[in-house]
């Protein structure tokens, strides 16, 4: 058996090494891949990614094809919402990974173009905004050509199943079972009462056109790779869903939602400082106390409070820098 560990982010260095250990001992041939080498993975088993959601959404722009089936690992008892098993869990189950036994869940991804150029498949949503926040965009929605809506909104958001529990949710869209076959559009803060989420049939293609707004727009690719866009975004069933791997008998779609709507509801109760800063985590990565303040734009006490809230709260984790034993790096622990 061979297994390749994706290394897309410096931030999971430590928890790479506990990985590669761990497989070490037990005998499994394993190799390290990462987004600059473009290393093959077709010689290998599964893959293992390293970090909660945010590793397996990098390693699915990473791998367009999908061909081998992976496997997520976290390090708290909480963090994401995609990741199978804690890295305290791998070595008692190292036994099912040899003998093959666990679920392959094909989650569909979506295709996106952007102003007539395929850019990368993801596996949440992508979104459309003007780059400046609070800004009104005008575009028309077409479904197979044909006109649905001409709206002016704050943008919009087209979600997979898996990603409606994400972004989508926190704009009002409806959450949606992680098999069922379909995309979710969301209007975001529409000028127009009638525009409200709507479902559609993955089959279907989905077209934005004719966007103007005072500033340039942006395309959002789950929440981190930002493109350009002049023209035209273009979105479709990607041909090769995401292969996850199904370890945890407790993983459902069904247990994802519970976490998701307790989640949404600590929210409903958090100061708005306390989600600007989850949020930022969440698109950015883990973060310096510093670095949030310079990306949030508040104040130090502010920041401070804030995080110490999260904290309290389990929803942030500290830990200390590798490369600046001073610096505390706080990341997300849902």
């Amino acid at each position: 058996m061979k297994v390749a560990i994706s290394s897309l982010s410096p931030r999971e260095d430590s928890l790479i090494s506990k990985i590669k250990k761990i497989l070490d001992d037990e005998n499994i041939d394993s190799e390290i891949i990462k987004r600059s080498d473009k290393t093959s993975t077709s010689n290998v088993d599964i893959v293992i990614t390293a970090g909660g959601d945010r590793a397996i959404l990098d390693y699915s722009h990473y791998d367009k094809e999908f061909s081998v089936p992976v496997l997520g690992i976290y390090e708290s008892d909480s963090t994401g919402f995609l990741g199978q098993i804690d890295i305290s869990d791998l070595k008692k189950s190292i036994g099912r990974i040899k003998k093959g036994d666990y679920e392959i869940d094909n989650v569909c991804r979506l295709s996106v173009n952007v102003d007539g150029k395929e850019v990368e498949p993801v596996l949440n949503d992508v979104s459309l905004f003007p780059r400046k926040s609070a800004t009104l965009m005008e575009y028309i929605l077409k479904i197979n050509g044909n006109d649905l809506w001409h709206d002016n909104s704050d943008g919009v958001i087209i979600s997979t199943p898996i990603g409606s529990t994400a972004y989508c949710m926190s704009a009002g869209g409806p959450m949606v079972l992680q098999r069922s076959q379909v995309f979710v559009i969301v209007p975001v803060n529409s000028m127009d009462n009638t525009r409200r989420p709507l479902i559609v049939p993955n089959t279907d293609k989905l077209e934005i056109e004719e966007i103007l707004s005072r500033y340039l727009c942006e395309v959002i690719l789950d929440g981190t790779s930002r493109v350009k866009i002049t023209d035209k975004l273009q979105c479709n069933k990607h041909e090769f869903p995401a292969r996850l791997i199904t370890l945890n008998n407790n993983y459902s779609a069904t247990r994802i939602i519970e976490k998701k709507v307790k989640y949404a509801e600590d929210l409903l109760r958090m100061p708005p400082s306390a989600k600007l800063i989850l949020k930022t985590l969440e698109y950015e990565g883990a973060m310096t106390q510093k670095d949030l303040i310079n990306k949030t734009m508040l104040p130090e006490r502010t920041i401070r409070l804030s995080l110490s809230h999260l904290l309290n709260r389990g929803y942030v984790k500290k830990k200390i820098s590798l490369r600046d034993a001073r610096q505390k790096i706080y990341e997300l622990k849902i």
